[in-house]
């Protein structure tokens, strides 16, 4: 399926600022896998997906998701984010809901790919966060890789910035069929964790 206009306009659009506005690096391209995949990225400011999705292929769209109750409070917000690949959650403890589940379910069987900060909040410069597990139910029930992104800087923004984006080796779903679900899980959100944190620590230094 075509992206929208809007959705292609808007991604071009946060390119160019991110380019001219900040010292950008990005290095990893070549390890972004063929769609369908989930990038899974660190978390730490709201305006993260714009130095990320921009140096993604345009085609096909990459969705996001988004609090309901937060960010999908208002009517135009509601008619506007699902134009540019944004969809509502309603989270319990972490966890998405039913309607949420299905949705990430449906962009991956499209061919799609799915934008996620695994993390659940902003770790603002920090060490990362413990993963949620879901990432890796999705990328082993899917059948699809996890495509590993480490963002340094955007903690805190200002004109000019230095910003480091890094992509790492795509995360297989290779892990043994006859190991149980929960350590097929942990394995990916390992295998996740330890890519992230690896380019976290290689672009700091």
């Amino acid at each position: 399926m075509e992206p929208p206009r809007l959705y292609l306009f808007l991604r071009r659009l946060a390119g160019w600022l991110v380019a001219h506005l900040f010292r950008v690096t990005v290095t990893g391209l070549e390890n972004i896998p063929p769609a369908p995949y989930i990038i899974a990225a660190n978390h730490q400011a709201w305006f993260d997906p714009a130095f990320i999705i921009p140096f993604f292929p345009e085609r096909p769209l990459i969705y996001t998701m988004a609090k309901r109750e937060t960010v999908f409070n208002r009517g135009w917000k509601r008619r506007l984010l699902p134009r540019i690949g944004v969809f509502p959650i309603s989270p319990n403890r972490g966890e998405l809901d039913d309607q949420g589940l299905r949705t990430v379910y449906q962009v991956l069987d499209r061919g799609g790919v799915m934008l996620m900060f695994p993390e659940g909040r902003y770790s603002r410069g920090r060490a990362l966060r413990p993963l949620k597990n879901g990432i890796g139910y999705f990328a082993l029930q899917a059948g699809v890789p996890i495509c590993p992104v480490a963002v340094n800087g955007t903690d805190a923004l200002w004109p000019f910035r230095r910003i480091d984006v890094t992509i790492g080796p795509a995360v297989l779903p290779d892990v043994p069929a006859w190991w149980e679900l929960s350590r097929r899980v942990t394995s990916m959100v390992d295998r996740v964790r330890g890519a992230i944190t690896t380019a976290l620590a290689r672009r700091r230094a």
